[in-house]
């Protein structure tokens, strides 16, 4: 299950075999098997990540059981004062942590950083738990001297199961409400950027949450299968592609447990004959081309109607070309590296597939690996696609983007209607009417106005419809209150 066909020389900050982390403690996995954590500008060694198993998981979970009730007993003011902790610590380390994204990942550092800010900001609404977390009731609710009301209560451990795209960001949609509403949480980070959240923990550590409260799994699928499995666990989030969202959601509801799956994502970004050029093409570079396109919104297809179809390809064009491809370290570099050698062969076979079936290739982004040695591919631009095409429906994951010509905003719709996917869409245009439209037809988790990457803020929902969300409620804000405590009624009466 690498990232690399064969075992890469370590780099020279190479960090040796990383731990979990379990009540309170650094401590060993139990598995023998480790993978290459790989930093894919160099090709080199970072760490070694153990494959972590079932009896890893059940110590954490042990741990996390014996952590909860004290915990669920500690007022919601005082569990906040580690969150307070936690985030003054997170901007104290900062461009740490988005070196260390960047790094692992590949992403340039302007980018790694929006990411821990994202987090930041999650810390930050989830220090508001004490209102969030009220209930209602009424007196004389139910009849005469009669009172009713629902309270809020946490359920007990909780598990994340993360994506390799954003390391430090995905995380905390979920741990921070989890933690304030009173339960205990387990975090198994991707296998292919394990690091990130290494010096997460140790903040953590030192933000001074009790024992148990808070764990780390490394591992893969085995780990994946002990987390959905384990009786002690009563709920899992999980971001990742659609395949594996529909597995997680499946086999975690077959246990009984609370679940919310996000998928994958083909995202449309339409572009009217009166969208402003010059404030429209750097929003859709950053949309298509930030993170290497390695991002659930993503734009991955460009969609262009009327008479803006002729100008607007020859500006994305022109706009792709100008970037500059490189190690995300670089201060000029605008496009690092895909996560993994699978990675990038999975996506040049993609920019193949258009080729073969007929769309025209304006930006070619296969030579970007040339006189590298990391896992590069280049801002890539199809024009000519038409909706039918593998690469116009199937999410590459990489930086390549697709043009495609029509007539009208009917027409636009239609193809985000017939998607498979429906976590994000976009249009510019400078007509309310038109945007209004949009806005309540496209059927989508996220729409943006004028904006590239229509990422909610941590107090709203992150959204997803069709195949890109399995699940009811979403991570951050207040349906991550929904979903990490359960409502009871309490009916009352006193002779």
């Amino acid at each position: 299950m690498g990232t690399a066909k064969a075992p890469r020389p370590r780099a020279a900050n190479y960090r040796g075999v990383l731990r979990n982390y379990v009540g309170g403690e650094w401590v060993a996995s139990t598995a023998a098997e480790t993978q290459q954590v790989i930093n894919p500008a160099t090709a080199e060694a970072l760490a070694d990540v153990p494959l972590g198993n079932a009896q890893d998981v059940d110590v954490a979970v042990s741990a996390a059981q014996e952590a909860f009730w004290s915990w669920r007993q500690t007022p919601p003011q005082q569990r906040v004062q580690h969150l307070y902790q936690l985030k003054h610590l997170m901007e104290q380390n900062r461009d740490r942590i988005a070196r260390t994204i960047t790094e692992e990942h590949g992403k340039a550092l302007d980018d790694a950083r929006g990411s821990v800010q994202r987090a930041i900001e999650n810390v930050e609404v989830a220090c508001g738990i004490p209102s969030l977390m009220m209930g209602y009731g009424l007196e004389d609710g139910a009849a005469r001297g009669i009172d009713e009301e629902v309270i809020r209560q946490p359920l007990g451990v909780f598990a994340a199961i993360c994506p390799f795209n954003f390391p430090a960001m995905v995380p905390f949609w979920f741990l921070p409400y989890a933690v304030a509403c009173g339960n205990c949480f387990i975090v198994k980070p991707s296998e292919q950027v394990p690091l990130t959240q290494q010096i997460v923990f140790e903040l953590i550590a030192e933000a001074g949450f009790p024992p148990g409260v808070v764990n780390l799994v490394n591992g893969a699928r085995a780990v994946v299968d002990a987390l959905l499995d384990h009786p002690g666990i009563k709920g899992v989030s999980f971001v990742g592609s659609t395949p594996v969202a529909r597995y997680v959601y499946r086999r975690a509801a077959e246990n009984g447990k609370r679940v919310q799956a996000q998928g994958g994502a083909k995202n449309v970004l339409v572009l009217m004959p009166d969208a402003i050029l010059d404030k429209t093409i750097p929003n859709v570079m950053g949309s298509a081309f930030g993170s290497a396109g390695q991002r659930c919104l993503a734009g991955s297809l460009a969609v262009t109607v009327g008479d803006s179809a002729g100008k607007a390809a020859s500006a994305i064009a022109d706009a792709a070309r100008a970037l500059r491809v490189g190690n995300g370290l670089e201060p000029s570099v605008d496009v690092g590296p895909v996560i993994s050698e699978q990675a990038q062969e999975r996506i040049l076979a993609a920019i193949q597939r258009g080729i073969d079936e007929g769309a025209r290739l304006l930006v070619d982004g296969r030579g970007a690996a040339e006189n590298r040695t990391g896992y590069f591919v280049g801002p890539t631009v199809f024009d000519q696609v038409r909706p039918e095409m593998t690469i116009a429906q199937q999410e590459i994951f990489g930086p390549v983007l697709g043009i495609i010509a029509v007539d009208t905003l009917e027409q636009a719709l239609q193809i985000i209607e017939r998607l498979p996917y429906g976590n994000a869409a976009s249009i510019f245009t400078q007509e309310g009417r038109v945007a209004r439209e949009f806005r309540y037809r496209a059927p989508v988790g996220n729409v943006g106005i004028n904006i590239g990457v229509a990422a909610p803020m941590a107090y709203f929902p992150f959204g997803g419809w069709k195949e890109s969300f399995f699940g009811t409620l979403h991570g951050q804000g207040r349906d991550a209150i929904d979903f990490f405590t359960e409502r009871k009624v309490v009916i009352t009466r006193w002779f």
